[in-house]
């Protein structure tokens, strides 16, 4: 089973950088969208960005001109630079992988534990 593992959250002040990174594990062959998803306090879980083994890439409005996804599929990991942090960024972030080919099979739509960012304001 695969699994995806996060790292990079924490706590910084509005108008600071983070970066996330997801590694998933395993005997992988592909992985097809690999994205990050959030979630704040009381709201549902909205994706912030995604992209395809092939470099296609897709943004929230929320996270244009500010978030960059970008993948190293010889290592199967994701990362998201996130720049110009604002409040409302504050959420817990998940990792998020789908169409993933192994070596036994394929899984689907699999999720990270989450990592926390907070900003201060």
């Amino acid at each position: 089973q695969v699994q995806l593992v996060e790292s990079g959250g924490g706590l910084v002040q509005a108008g600071g950088s983070l970066r996330l990174s997801c590694a998933a594990s395993g005997i992988i062959y592909s992985i097809n969208s690999m994205g990050w998803y959030r979630q704040a306090p009381g709201k549902q879980r909205e994706l912030v960005a995604a992209i395809t083994s092939g470099g296609s890439t897709n943004y929230a409005d929320s996270a244009k001109g500010r978030f960059t996804i970008s993948r190293d599929n010889a290592k199967n990991t994701v990362f998201l630079q996130m720049n110009s942090l604002k409040p409302e960024d504050t959420a817990v972030y998940y990792c998020n992988a789908d169409k993933i080919i192994m070596s036994w099979g394929t899984e689907y739509n699999v999720w990270g534990q989450g990592t926390q960012v907070t900003v201060s304001s």
